[in-house]
């Protein structure tokens, strides 16, 4: 089949990216879920890719145990910073996570083992296209029993009022640093996908530009569910090739996409209240 070698030769970078930027956008899910605006998941994505790149190119790991620490490590790195840095809220949590990442940036910038500012070259292109698929469905599929427990029962407890879930006898603290933790082990597995299949990595490449991409891909699809954040992911990563005959207006008209759908959809493009209300419309149209 050569017109599914041409375009699998074209278009796999692309492809890859939407499971990538889907994982990303459900790391953040996670923490939006408990009332958390977290700006930390770019830097947690870049620590999981240094460390798989490192263990693969360095140590000659094999792939699952270097992805494998590229989850744990982002992960520990979460349990440490989170104890002092959750009990701020709203935009104050976001601008330590925000510093949070730019010093994760200035360390990768100075340590010879990174790379410096040039990064890291010639990581072996090892991801595979089943890969992302199988950690997708075990994210989703371990988001969506969570979403159903206990857990996600008080995540969203914490979201809706925190005091109240705090006198019903929540553990406030101990559940947002667990989500702060699944959502920093998520976004280091997706680093350590994505160092696989671009070859090279640098420091910029988990600024503060790249997280709040992460936000927007979340906040874009709507975060009432796991449906929009991926949905948000997917269109985002469609946009700059859906666009590109546009040359220079094309992040213009990204940007116009992104402020008519916070204008005119405030709670992202998948909101099901939205959806019932207007399949219900329809219906008594039909009906009358």
């Amino acid at each position: 089949m050569e017109w599914w070698d041409g375009f699998w030769a074209t278009y796999n970078t692309v492809i890859f990216s939407i499971g990538v930027n889907a994982m990303l956008a459900l790391s953040i899910y996670v923490t939006l879920s408990c009332g958390l605006l977290s700006l930390a998941n770019a830097a947690f994505m870049g620590i999981g890719a240094y460390t798989a790149s490192l263990l693969t190119m360095q140590f000659e790991m094999p792939f699952p145990i270097a992805l494998a620490a590229g989850g744990v490590l982002p992960a520990l790195v979460a349990l440490v910073i989170g104890i002092p840095t959750l009990r701020l809220s709203g935009v104050y949590l976001a601008m330590a996570t925000l510093g949070f990442g730019e010093v994760v940036r200035v360390i990768v910038l100075n340590l010879d083992i990174t790379g410096g500012p040039m990064g890291l070259n010639g990581v072996p292109p090892i991801t595979e296209w089943w890969h992302i698929v199988l950690l997708l469905g075990v994210t989703i599929y371990v988001l969506a029993r969570l979403r159903r427990s206990k857990i996600g029962r008080a995540f969203e407890a914490i979201k809706e009022d925190e005091i109240a879930a705090r006198l019903m006898g929540v553990n406030v603290a101990g559940y947002k640093l667990l989500a702060f933790v699944i959502g920093a082990a998520i976004a280091g597995v997706a680093g350590g996908l994505n160092a696989h299949f671009t070859f090279t990595i640098g420091p910029n490449n988990y600024g503060f530009e790249n997280a709040v991409d992460i936000l927007t891909m979340a906040v874009f699809g709507g975060t009432s569910n796991l449906i929009g954040p991926m949905i948000g992911s997917t269109i985002l990563s469609l946009l700059p090739e859906v666009l590109r005959h546009f040359k220079d207006f094309r992040l213009a008209i990204n940007g116009l996409i992104l402020i008519l759908v916070v204008l005119y959809l405030p709670k992202g493009i998948w909101d099901p209240r939205r959806i019932r209300a207007f399949l219900g419309r329809n219906a008594e149209k039909k009906v009358k």
